[in-house]
């Protein structure tokens, strides 16, 4: 198993992390904890020893589970890292009993990776306002906490102002060969790295998407390197980024852990090459671009509620990644209001538009595309 030497937080993690938000579901809903807690076993047996939880994944149930599973093992022979759930606190004293009560659910006495969850804009303010910062900074000195960063979803210009607000000692980011120009991207990268901050990466695969491509693209892949799954390149282009120290794999099958340990048994970074193929691939893809929207939501508010920007993110997505149980789980968790299926025709979009897009033409392609 390849590892990051973190002298100066002195850690040692496996470059590959088992994220524990995906496991297998059994007929219930719930993790199918058979399946899962052999997953983590075989994980673990080859030398994966980073696991990320939060109190948030799978309906607040990842938490109790992990620290189960995990009880068999040594608990200095691995790292656990969890979460602050941002968006459900308002105070000081709220903060405080989500956290105390994170101990008692995972089983431990310290917690190895402490995270502020989800930060944005809204939350940062909170964070510094209610004096939950000061107090996990204080948590740490005691010992409860060995290393503390947080997690972030906001623009670069959110990300900067946090980074540098203080000397963390990790930062968790989304990052992959697509999404290098949104939330913190690639220039967050290189922040860190200036700054000295390692960096944990989630959503090396974009949710799944990066690893089931069309196949013309597929094959772009498979002709450079036959003998590599699909997944396996988005893993070894993140894992070919010095600083990033753990990629996180939010594992729901067994092939897919076996697939990973394969990667990461015996990292291979990609050659000038390989990294000219995912150029290329990436390419590929936005050129799969169902509508050239900028996402400046000058056609906002529509008069009868459609998220047009919205509408407009989730085709494209399924244009480029063919991902149709993503496309079916967004246009269910949209209102019935928000669909493009509710408009009007009324034209008022298309005025306002500096790209100048047909956006009735395209609203009226989503509906018809979701109704088959």
């Amino acid at each position: 198993m390849e590892f990051a030497m973190l002298e100066k937080i002195g850690a040692k993690p496996s470059r590959l992390g088992f994220g524990c938000m995906r496991f297998p579901l059994n007929d219930q809903g719930g993790i199918d904890e058979p399946r899962a807690e052999a997953m983590l076993d075989r994980a673990y047996k080859a030398g994966v020893n980073y696991f990320d939880t939060a109190y948030f994944y799978h309906n607040r149930t990842s938490e109790e589970f992990v620290g189960r599973a995990l009880k068999k093992y040594p608990r200095e022979s691995f790292y656990l890292a969890t979460k602050l759930p941002l968006s459900m606190i308002h105070s000081l004293d709220e903060a405080k009993e989500i956290y105390e009560g994170q101990f008692r659910t995972l089983q431990v006495e310290y917690f190895d990776f402490y995270l502020l969850h989800c930060v944005n804009a809204g939350y940062w303010k909170m964070v510094k306002e209610t004096g939950i910062l000061d107090y996990l900074i204080e948590q740490q000195k005691l010992g409860r906490i060995h290393r503390l960063g947080f997690s972030f979803h906001d623009s670069y210009e959110v990300f900067e102002e946090v980074a540098t607000y203080r000397d963390w000692d990790f930062c968790q980011i989304q990052l992959n060969y697509m999404d290098i120009d949104i939330q913190a991207g690639m220039k967050g990268y290189e922040l860190c790295c200036e700054r000295g901050i390692p960096v944990i990466v989630m959503e090396p695969v974009k949710g799944g998407s990066l690893a089931t491509l069309s196949e013309e693209i597929t094959a772009m892949f498979r002709k450079a390197r036959p003998d590599m799954s699909v997944a396996s390149w988005a893993m070894r282009w993140v894992g070919s980024l010095d600083n990033c120290a753990v990629i996180l794999s939010g594992m729901s099958n067994e092939e897919q852990v076996e697939d990973n340990l394969a990667t990461f048994t015996h990292f291979e970074p990609l050659s000038e090459a390989e990294m000219k193929v995912v150029d290329e691939v990436r390419e590929a893809i936005r050129a799969r671009t169902f509508v050239a929207c900028t996402d400046c939501k000058y056609c906002m508010p529509c008069p009868f509620g459609v998220n047009i920007p919205g509408n407009f993110r989730m085709m494209n997505d399924y244009a480029k990644y063919s991902n149709a149980a993503s496309l079916k789980a967004r246009w269910n968790d949209m209102k019935e209001e928000e669909r493009a299926s509710a408009c009007k025709s009324c034209g008022k979009c298309e005025t306002a538009c500096p790209q100048q897009l047909p956006i009735r033409e395209k609203l009226h392609a989503i509906a018809q595309k979701m109704a088959e």
